[in-house]
């Protein structure tokens, strides 16, 4: 079974969209999936995700209200399969921090989408 991490900043914006969006795809193609989302940053764990991202998420049928941020662990290199990027800051932070018997595949979550390869997703936080 694949198991997904999407990683941004401080898991409050971009990767628990990601997640849960995924999650919802996932759910209504049936396939068996595992998703998760992480930030590479500790100053938001155990928060909610910003009520903006809630906001886009309700606006879009999905609820986010029930996740709580947490940071990149060791652990995740082993147990997801994927682990998707939200940036190119992001993505060097997570090798940086891969052990060298890591199982993972890293990439930027953009990569995955035809011309778009190599882009960021951009970061909503500080903006709207």
């Amino acid at each position: 079974m694949s198991r997904i991490l999407f990683v941004c900043l401080g898991n409050i914006c971009r990767s628990p969209l990601a997640e849960a969006a995924f999650r919802r795809e996932a759910e209504l193609a049936g396939l068996e999936v595992e998703v998760d989302s992480a930030g590479t940053g500790n100053w938001h764990v155990g928060k909610p995700p910003d009520p903006r991202a809630v906001d886009v998420a309700a606006r879009n049928g999905v609820a986010i209200t029930h996740l709580r941020a947490r940071q990149l662990a060791e652990a995740d290199f082993a147990s997801f399969t994927h682990i998707f990027a939200m940036d190119h800051d992001n993505l060097a932070n997570i090798r940086a921090a891969m052990p060298e018997d890591a199982s993972a595949q890293l990439s930027l979550l953009l990569d995955m989408v035809p011309g778009r390869e190599g882009e960021a997703v951009a970061d909503p936080y500080y903006g709207g």
